[in-house]
């Protein structure tokens, strides 16, 4: 048991105390929706700037900020059940009387509250729950069911530090639905003790791994960082406004303005795991089709 991450534990188990929040409490589900505001910023939607957008009148634009939160919420909802198995598994091994393992438990405890707040969230757009499906699927079972050491916590990193990104510029502009606003400042507030103890911990792993395991683990982290920037918006929300999946993804993956986003919503962990080094080697050219990396 190290000092640093017993200190660091200690930290994050006061301010836990001290800033924690119940949706159930926090947020006024009754509340009816705004007529006219956003869901997203419209000028992070998917399509904004492109000619599809330009033929979508201002409700379905808006209409489909909606299905693009929505989608962003399941992604959200999707993950954190797989790090909660994650936490749980590796808490199984630790002593329960330091606070290191202590923390995991308090960090499980918050993403409940928080798959929670996300399905009352849907629920309330009335939108399709969109997650990944098919290999995506697959390989989030798999992580959940293996996942140790440094590609577990690069992969908490990376969905959680894209979502912390979208969800800070989210809840400070006021075009959005109060809604979203509220749920964004809940997760942002109580994600920011995640992605420290995530971060801490990655690097001690790092240090930790031979040469043959992060070689493995950067080809899985690389996949993981595909997953996430590819699957933001679920192609399946473009019906919500008339238009074919998958004529609304390609327009999509080309629009500048839309692959700018992705890029600014991964810019601080992609950032940190490349001083980490771990974005090179066989995860490589996963990076290269997640959307992540500088242009």
């Amino acid at each position: 048991m190290t000092p640093d991450r017993e200190r660091t534990a200690a930290r994050l188990l006061r301010s836990s105390a001290a800033h924690s929040y119940d949706p159930e409490i926090e947020i006024d589900w009754s509340a009816p929706l705004v007529p006219g505001a956003w869901f997203v910023p419209p000028h992070r939607s998917s399509l904004y700037g492109t000619p599809l957008w330009d033929r979508l009148g201002e409700e379905q634009r808006i209409e489909l900020t909606r299905h693009e939160a929505a989608s962003i919420a399941g992604l959200g909802i999707w993950f954190e059940t797989i790090l909660m198995q994650l936490l749980v598994r590796a808490y199984y091994h630790q002593d329960p009387t330091a606070g290191h393992a202590q923390y995991a438990l308090t960090e499980i405890a918050d993403e409940c509250r928080h798959s929670v707040m996300f399905g009352r969230m849907i629920e309330k757009l009335g939108t399709p729950v969109y997650r990944p499906d098919g290999l995506n699927a697959a390989l989030g079972r798999w992580i959940g069911a293996t996942g140790t050491g440094p590609r577990m916590f690069a992969a908490i990193l990376i969905c959680e530090e894209i979502l912390d990104a979208l969800q800070r510029e989210a809840m400070a502009d006021e075009r959005v639905q109060p809604l979203v606003r509220m749920v964004s400042r809940i997760h942002v507030v109580e994600e920011a003790r995640h992605v420290r103890y995530a971060r801490e911990e990655l690097a001690r792993q790092v240090r930790a791994a031979d040469r043959r395991r992060l070689t493995f683990d950067r080809l899985v982290i690389g996949r993981t960082a595909h997953l996430c920037g590819t699957r933001l918006v679920h192609p399946d929300v473009y019906r919500a406004v008339g238009l074919d999946p998958a004529t609304g993804r390609r327009a999509a993956w080309a629009n500048p303005r839309f692959r700018e986003t992705v890029r600014w919503a991964g810019e601080r962990v992609v950032t940190y795991l490349g001083d980490l080094d771990l974005i090179r080697g066989p995860g490589l050219p996963f990076w290269r089709r997640s959307g992540l990396l500088p242009a």
